[in-house]
């Protein structure tokens, strides 16, 4: 045995290491045996291409003699036909991997186009079967602008060679929208802190589709993203929705105690007590706060009830009736509307899945009423006399006027609430605005009207008409149920109005207490102040604010400002999922449908040269 290994030990000392004798091409073996070096620095054979190993004088001498021992004979060392030879054998080889390397970066050039080309398609949701049509209609163009033919063969052998059939931009957007995503989960994998707006619907295949879209901040601005689309193909209790987003969470490296809000519509499901999944994501991520979505409670706030849900109910029943009783009906009343000069085309149907139909419905309503009016006493069917009788009656009439009013006031404050990038702390700054000015309607329906000109001029027309116990009553309901939900907001008022504004005057929250001093040094910062006054408290908070000097302060602020204070996200990516799950797309898959979303909805941009350098190019067949 020790014999073995001393022989073992010998032959391990005695084995050569090539690769670090350092050895250097001599440029005389170009002339003596027709080599030169390559780029990897092996020497080559310029007469048959193949390689040394290593690069010595007897290796390249042997293969010389050995394979081409008839050059030196037609070419004779030293004469200028063998320079000349071994010139235009250089020049051969040069041109050959020039070739080789064009050829290379073409293929490149073509699948970073088709990618782009796709990037495209996902942005606009439009199916796959549209890039072929692109790119017929691609060339078709380039065959009436481009008029040198020479140019014009290059440019569109160019174009047809770039792949973009259907399956092709389908796995390009696979491609994309799983480099997307891994940017995503880099960023969010280093946020202290994010939030979460969760909401379930159903596409056009009946697969319920469960949306998490994230908000944090990723160092340099606050982004909201689609963080998964879930589908759910069975059952969607709050047990099951709670494991997927467990599964989602540790499948992707992300920690649930990262989660400070978690925003849901409200329905038991989401935000039940017990069982709810609000209650059972607390329970393993205890500094998570649940919400309720302020834009769903303030339009269960104006709820109708009573005689005025009487007079709505009315008013879409007129509706209906002139809209879906038979297409000719319907023809003829917008043959009506187009004879008297109307304002409108027709009327709007109301959805209660959406949130200004109502609103938008009866103000078309009252502004064409007397073409209604008109058609209803012209049409011979029995209903219409019924429907005439209360277009006629002011006081219906009057209840009409005033809930398109209240409602238009509504809408407004619906749409201020909506919109990307909105904080908690907008909407319920908004809020709190619209909870006084439902102080001054209750007081301006009893004076000049100012804020409710659709009654007003109706009043101003009409001797019957008037204002009744019953709108003010409604008024102060309207005033209470938004005094019920948002007084008693679960989230520290001066704590948002401190983040609002932290240079005013105003009492100091309980939660930045132990802050005081770095407190004192911003507000005695003239720098700061005017930092604030000129870019806003977003900007203020993440650019201005030094994490070093203000730490607690920047943690406090940023924490608050990443919470998110509604679902219209989830809303607004639901109708971007129905424009792209269309009746002609339904065989879409869950998978494919979600990498189709996610570059619909993204804010980060590919790296479109790093995805053709880690993948095969290959030209369009």
């Amino acid at each position: 045995c020790c014999i073995v290994l001393l022989l073992n030990q010998y032959y391990s000392l005695k084995k050569r290491k090539v690769d670090l004798e350092n050895r250097k091409f001599n440029s005389e073996w170009t002339d003596k045996y027709v080599f030169i070096e390559t780029t990897e620095g092996r020497p080559m054979c310029l007469l048959c291409n193949e390689c040394c190993a290593i690069g010595k004088d007897y290796n390249l001498r042997r293969h010389f003699l050995t394979k081409h021992c008839g050059f030196d004979q037609t070419f004779p060392p030293g004469s200028d036909v063998r320079q000349k030879k071994i010139l235009c054998l250089k020049e051969n080889y040069e041109h050959s991997r020039v070739v080789f390397s064009r050829s290379c970066s073409s293929q490149q050039r073509a699948t970073a186009a088709s990618l782009r080309v796709a990037w495209i398609l996902g942005k606009k949701k439009q199916p796959f079967t549209d890039s072929e049509t692109f790119k017929e209609c691609f060339i078709a163009a380039l065959d009436e602008v481009v008029t040198d033919n020479k140019m014009k063969e290059q440019v569109l052998a160019s174009v047809k060679s770039i792949p973009m059939s259907d399956t092709s931009t389908g796995r390009r957007m696979d491609v994309l929208a799983s480099e997307v995503f891994e940017t995503l989960l880099t960023r969010l994998r280093k946020a202290k802190v994010m939030s979460l707006a969760v909401d379930e619907s159903t596409d056009i295949s009946d697969t319920a589709q469960f949306c998490l879209i994230v908000r944090f901040f990723d160092g340099d601005c606050f982004r909201e993203d689609l963080l998964g689309l879930i589908p759910l193909e069975g059952h969607t209790s709050a047990a099951i929705i709670f494991q997927k987003i467990v599964d989602f969470f540790k499948d992707n490296g992300l920690d649930l105690d990262h989660v400070n809000m978690l925003v849901t519509d409200g329905a038991p499901t989401m935000a039940g007590k017990v069982n709810g999944l609000s209650a059972r994501l607390s329970a393993v991520a205890p500094r998570m706060k649940s919400l309720h979505c302020l834009i769903h409670q303030s339009v269960l706030c104006a709820k109708l009830s009573g005689e005025l849900k009487n007079t709505m109910d009315s008013v879409m029943s007129i509706i209906n009736f002139i809209r879906s009783t038979s297409s000719l009906q319907h023809r003829l009343f917008r043959r009506l509307l187009a004879d008297m000069s109307a304002e409108h085309q027709d009327l709007l149907l109301h959805n209660n899945v959406r949130w200004l139909s109502k609103g938008n419905a009866l103000r078309r309503v009252c502004e064409l009423r007397e073409e209604i009016v008109r058609f209803l006493s012209e049409s011979k069917q029995n209903r219409a006399s019924t429907f005439l009788s209360q277009m006629l009656d002011d006081g219906f009439v009057s209840e009409m006027c005033f809930l398109s009013d209240i409602f238009h006031h509504l809408n407004d404050l619906n749409l201020g609430l909506q919109g990307q990038n909105k904080t908690v702390v907008d909407l319920v700054e908004k809020l709190r605005a619209f909870q006084r000015k439902l102080v001054l309607f209750s007081s301006d329906l009893c004076d000049k009207l100012l804020h409710f000109p659709t009654l007003s001029k109706l009043m101003k027309s009409s001797a019957h008409a008037s204002v009744t116990q019953v709108m003010l009553d409604f008024l102060d309901k309207l005033r209470d149920n938004f005094a019920a939900r948002f007084n008693d907001f679960d989230m520290s008022g001066e704590l948002m109005q401190f983040v609002r504004d932290p240079f005013a005057d105003t009492k100091i929250p309980s939660e930045a207490l132990d802050s005081l001093l770095e407190i004192i040094d911003m507000q005695a910062s003239s720098a700061l102040k005017h930092a604030y006054d000129k870019e806003g408290f977003m900007t203020f908070w993440t650019e201005w604010v030094d994490a070093e000097k203000f730490p607690n302060m920047k943690e406090l602020a940023i924490n608050l400002l990443t919470m998110f204070g509604s679902t219209y996200t989830c809303e607004s990516s639901f109708s971007h999922m129905n424009a792209i799950k269309t009746s002609a797309r339904s065989s879409l898959t869950n998978e494919r449908l979600h990498h189709c979303l996610r570059i619909a909805l993204t804010s980060f941009e590919p790296d479109f040269s790093a995805i053709v350098q880690s993948k095969k190019c290959n030209f369009s067949h």
